[in-house]
């Protein structure tokens, strides 16, 4: 993955920096971002060359909701790097989602035994289960009943999303994402968790939705970020059918109305929303 490091100059009141550094961060993952470090003087963030839209960002800057503040920032290409190298050689604590659900890397197994067990190998991929929103995707998984059921699950990235679904009980699962990488992990985690003869993982975004997917499907599930649910969730209506579910991940409470009225416009009913901090899912039904 190609990405560009974003340095952001915050001029503000002192006592109000971590507050606007709080919300630069969120209006910031519109326009793409997917991580920031705080700075003395504000915030650094990542982006993938292929997200980043810098008209968003210069106009969510240009309407910044604190008064008497100044933002500058310089964007440059961020070292050509395995972004998940230091994570792979330190790997994670196991993480425990409900008393039914433990999700692990290869090197710190669970303290004790739990109904459903996932192994997850990050190589320059995204979703291990310690973000806000994949833990909360997985917790509304287990909520369902996912027997012989089929599923898309709409970047995937590490595939643990797929991967739990299936392990719960769903019959097939295809899963896509636009990074090769995220592409081949996925496979390469569906091989260590024994699911890969019901997965699929295709290099895509969500036009292969009409191009190379057949047929519709019992779950749609996608963690990603908001421009993106708003731009896809047409094509993942017209992958699901009368009484299928779609799950939603990977932005703030504060863009759970706008999910909502696009919801509505797709003759999707709403059926659940949780949230984790600012980090927000929702559930929806079709028909």
């Amino acid at each position: 993955m190609k990405y560009y490091k974003v340095n952001f100059s915050i001029d503000v009141q002192e006592a109000l920096l971590q507050d606007a550094c709080d919300i630069l961060s969120a209006l910031a993952g519109e326009a793409g971002f997917e991580t920031f470090e705080q700075t003395e003087k504000g915030i650094t963030g990542y982006v993938q060359q292929t997200l980043f839209d810098q008209n968003i960002l210069e106009q969510q800057i240009s309407t910044f909701p604190l008064p008497d503040s100044r933002i500058t920032f310089e964007v440059s290409e961020a070292e050509d790097k395995d972004w998940n190298k230091q994570w792979e050689q330190q790997g994670f604590e196991p993480i425990i989602v409900s008393d039914s659900i433990a999700i692990h890397d290869g090197r710190h197994l669970p303290a004790h035994d739990y109904p459903c067990v996932i192994e997850i190998d990050a190589r320059q991929a995204f979703g291990t289960g310690t973000h806000e929103t994949t833990r909360m995707m997985v917790s509304t998984l287990l909520d369902l009943d996912l027997k012989d059921r089929r599923v898309l699950d709409c970047g995937t990235g590490t595939g643990i999303l797929s991967i739990a679904a299936l392990k719960l009980g769903a019959a097939e699962a295809i899963g896509y994402d636009i990074d090769e990488w995220s592409v081949d992990n996925a496979r390469h985690n569906a091989v260590i968790n024994r699911v890969d003869d019901r997965f699929k993982s295709l290099l895509g975004d969500a036009s292969i939705l009409y191009k190379e997917v057949k047929g519709t499907f019992d779950v749609v599930m996608a963690n990603i970020n908001r421009n993106i649910l708003l731009a896809d969730m047409p094509a993942f209506c017209e992958k699901m059918k009368e009484g299928s579910l779609l799950l939603l991940s990977g932005f703030y409470t504060s863009d759970i109305n706008m999910l909502e009225e696009k919801a509505l416009q797709l003759s999707l009913h709403k059926k659940a929303q949780q949230h984790d901090g600012d980090w927000a899912c929702l559930f929806f039904s079709k028909g």
